[in-house]
C-alpha cells in the first residue's frame, strides 16, 4: 500500500515532538503553557497529515 519503507514513519515522531515544541516555546514561557501548546500543534498537524493521507490515498483508488 505505501511505496515507502515504513521506517520511515519513525522520523515522524522526532520532528513532531521538535516542531511542538518550538512553536509552543515561541507563544510562551510558562513550561505548563508550552507544554499544553506542544501537544494542541501536535495534535493539530498529526491530524492534518492524517486528511491529506486519506485524500491521497482515495485519490490513488481513483487512478
Amino acid at each position: 500500500m505505501l511505496s515507502i519503507s515504513p521506517t520511515y514513519l519513525l522520523y515522524y515522531l522526532p520532528l513532531l515532538v521538535a516542531i511542538s515544541i518550538v512553536y509552543g516555546g515561541t507563544r510562551h514561557e510558562d513550561m505548563g503553557a508550552i507544554l499544553r501548546q506542544a501537544l494542541h500543534t501536535a495534535y493539530w498537524v498529526t491530524g492534518f497529515m492524517g486528511i491529506i493521507f486519506l485524500i491521497l490515498m482515495v485519490i490513488g483508488w481513483w487512478v
